[in-house]
C-alpha cells in the first residue's frame, strides 16, 4: 500500500489519475459483490480490503476556517473575498454563508466552485471580475495546471492561477473514461461518468450534501460533516450504476427505464444548500441525466408501453399531489416553489410512482 499511496500523491501525474480511477472502480465492484454474496467465505477479508481502499482514497483534510478565528487580512485576494461576500445577487443564489478559506489558493477555488451554482450569465460576469481582481495583485489565469475530473468530455471548468498566487483550476477529463473498443459515447457511459465525477467532486467540495431517500429520507445531509453518510451515498450511487448496467444488458425497455429513474434520482440527489440554480453549470450538468432518461422513456413507448415522465417544478402546491416524502428548506429560490426535483413522477402502464422534490417553505 505504501507505493500505491506514494503514486496517488504525485501531482499532475497521468499514472496517478489512472490508479485513482481504477481503485474507485475496484471499490465500487467489491461493494456490490459484498452485497450480493453476504455469506461468501471471503467476506471478512473483503471488508478489510474495502477499509484499506477507503483509507487509501481518503483525501487530505481541507484547510477551512473553523469559525473560531477571523480570516486573515493579509491575503492577496482579500479584496475579492470582500466583494464576493457583499454581493446581494450572489447571496440570493448561495445563501448568506461567508467564504471560509484562509489561503489565497483555497479562496480562489472556493469562489470558483460557488460560481458553478449560480446562473451562467451571472457566473460569467463574476468569473471575469475574479480574473481582473487577481491580475491587480499580479496573478494571471493558468490553464496548464488543472485538477482533472473524469467525465464523458473534455471541458475546462475554470482556470488556475500563476504568478503571485499559484493554484490549480478544474477541468473535465474524458481520457479516464475512454474505451478504445467503443470511442463513441452511449447511454451506458453516462452513469459511469457521473459515478466517477461525483466520487472526485465530493473530495474537493465541502459544500456538497445529499438528499437520497434510500440513504436518509428526513433531511438534506452534509457529506463533509457526516463522512458515514458520504460513504453510504457513494455506495448507493454505485449500486444503482451496477443495476443500470445489468438492465441494459438484458435489453428489456421497462427494466432499463426503471433502473434509469433510480439512477437519475441518485444523480439529482447530490445537492447544495440552497440547491444549484437550474441554469447554472451544476444544473445543466445534472440535466444531462434527464435528457437520457427521456430518450429511454421514448424507447419504452416505441416498444408499445404507456409511459409518462414528469419533472416536477413550479409552485409546490400545484405538484404536491404527484410527489411524496418531500424535503423543505427555508433558504433559496422563491417561497412556496420547488427548488429542485430529486425524482421524476412516472406512470408506466398501470403503475404510478410519485416524484420527490425539495421546496422552499412559504414563510
Amino acid at each position: 500500500m505504501q507505493h500505491l499511496r506514494q503514486l496517488l500523491e504525485i501531482e499532475n501525474s497521468e499514472l496517478a489519475q489512472l490508479l485513482r480511477f481504477s481503485l474507485y472502480g475496484l471499490e465500487a465492484t467489491l461493494n456490490q459483490a459484498r452485497t450480493e454474496f453476504p455469506l461468501d467465505p471471503g467476506s471478512k477479508i473483503c471488508d478489510e480490503v474495502l477499509q484499506e481502499l477507503h483509507n487509501l482514497l481518503q483525501p487530505e483534510p481541507l484547510q477551512q476556517n473553523t469559525g473560531w478565528e477571523d480570516p486573515p487580512d493579509d491575503l492577496k485576494l482579500n479584496h475579492l473575498r470582500e466583494a464576493f461576500n457583499a454581493d446581494s445577487e450572489l447571496n440570493y443564489y448561495l445563501g448568506n454563508s461567508q467564504l471560509q478559506s484562509i489561503t489565497d489558493s483555497d479562496l480562489w477555488n472556493e469562489i470558483q466552485r460557488k460560481l458553478l451554482r449560480v446562473p451562467e450569465d451571472l457566473a460569467a460576469t463574476w468569473r471575469s471580475r475574479t480574473l481582473d481582481l487577481a491580475q491587480e495583485v499580479g496573478a494571471i489565469a493558468d490553464n496548464s495546471n488543472l485538477y482533472q475530473l473524469p467525465f464523458i468530455r473534455d471541458e475546462i471548468i475554470y482556470p488556475g492561477l500563476s504568478g503571485t498566487v499559484q493554484t490549480q483550476g478544474l477541468t473535465l477529463y474524458q481520457q479516464a473514461l475512454s474505451n478504445p473498443k467503443n470511442p463513441q459515447a452511449n447511454v451506458s457511459d453516462l452513469p459511469a461518468a457521473f459515478l466517477f465525477l461525483y466520487m472526485n467532486f465530493i473530495e474537493i467540495d465541502p459544500d456538497l450534501h445529499h438528499a437520497l431517500k434510500s440513504v436518509f429520507g428526513f433531511d438534506v445531509i452534509s457529506l463533509h460533516s457526516k463522512p458515514e453518510q458520504r460513504d453510504q451515498y457513494i455506495d448507493a450511487l454505485s449500486d444503482r450504476f451496477q443495476r443500470t448496467q445489468k438492465a441494459e444488458k438484458n435489453t428489456d425497455p421497462l427494466s432499463i427505464l426503471r433502473a434509469w429513474i433510480d439512477m437519475d434520482e441518485a444523480i439529482h440527489s447530490l445537492v447544495f444548500v440552497p440547491p444549484a440554480e437550474r441554469y447554472s453549470w451544476w444544473g445543466k450538468l445534472q440535466h444531462e441525466s434527464r435528457r437520457i432518461l427521456k430518450k429511454v422513456a421514448d424507447e419504452a413507448i416505441n416498444a408499445g408501453n404507456e409511459v409518462r415522465i414528469r419533472q416536477l417544478s413550479g409552485l409546490y402546491a400545484d405538484i404536491c399531489a404527484s410527489s411524496k416524502d418531500d424535503l423543505q428548506l427555508d433558504c433559496g429560490g422563491i417561497p412556496g416553489e420547488v427548488l429542485t426535483c430529486l425524482r421524476v413522477y412516472a406512470r408506466i402502464n398501470q403503475d404510478e410512482s410519485p416524484g420527490r422534490v425539495i421546496f422552499r417553505s412559504s414563510r
